[in-house]
């Protein structure tokens, strides 16, 4: 049997530790569910924004009566008080979102980025939407990514972010902005070819730290 509440409460605790040595936490999931508890640990270090990396919006309040799965955490993300904004990138899919999830994430406010409209327009389709100096959690879900390039996900699909978009993004994000959290999530290894999913992702979380460090 899965402790789901416990692991919750578990990532939460922990991250909320790391906050306050004081340090920056990354978290490497696990699926898309983990998000919610991380986001959670930032409650006494806000205001903060989310720029979430995702070919899909996340925002179904519930799934099978589960309201903490891995198709919710920016829905419950827009219930925490000290998340004050949140720009999606990369979408490009409907997954399991409905219009009633489209008209509540726009209602909230959320920015939503295509990967179309950043392969036409540069990352700075998205940079533009954050506003400098703001204190940033970075979640990035493996599937933002283009399948060419990160095909270990459970969801592929075409016309993702190119690995270059995806560290121009990060590596501009720390320059108009603090990156204070970073989680990559939704790697499925069993679904990779030839190790590429997983040198992509260790190569995208040594940017983010190298990005964050330079922060200081």
């Amino acid at each position: 049997m899965h402790d789901n509440a416990g692991n919750r409460a578990r990532i939460e605790a922990k991250t909320r530790e790391v906050l306050a040595l004081p340090a920056v936490p990354i978290l490497l999931g696990g699926d898309d569910s983990v998000v919610i508890p991380f986001l959670a640990g930032f409650a006494d270090h806000g205001p903060v924004w989310i720029l979430q990396i995702d070919a899909h919006i996340d925002w179904r309040d519930e799934v099978h009566d589960e309201r903490y799965g891995y198709s919710s955490p920016m829905r419950r993300a827009s219930e925490m008080a000290h998340v004050v904004g949140m720009v999606q990138v990369g979408l490009r899919s409907v997954g399991s979102a409905r219009l009633a999830e489209i008209e509540a994430s726009r209602h909230y406010g959320s920015r939503f980025v295509t990967a179309r409209a950043v392969h036409t327009e540069g990352v700075e389709a998205a940079l533009r939407h954050i506003p400098e100096g703001a204190r940033v959690v970075v979640t990035l879900d493996c599937d933002g990514l283009d399948p060419g390039i990160m095909p270990g996900v459970a969801a592929r699909t075409p016309g993702g972010l190119t690995y270059t978009q995806a560290i121009d993004l990060i590596a501009g994000l720390g320059k108009r902005a603090r990156i204070v959290g970073f989680d990559l999530v939704e790697l499925y290894p069993p679904a990779d070819i030839d190790g590429l999913s997983v040198l992509t992702a260790a190569r995208l979380l040594v940017n983010a730290i190298g990005t964050i460090v330079r922060q200081v």
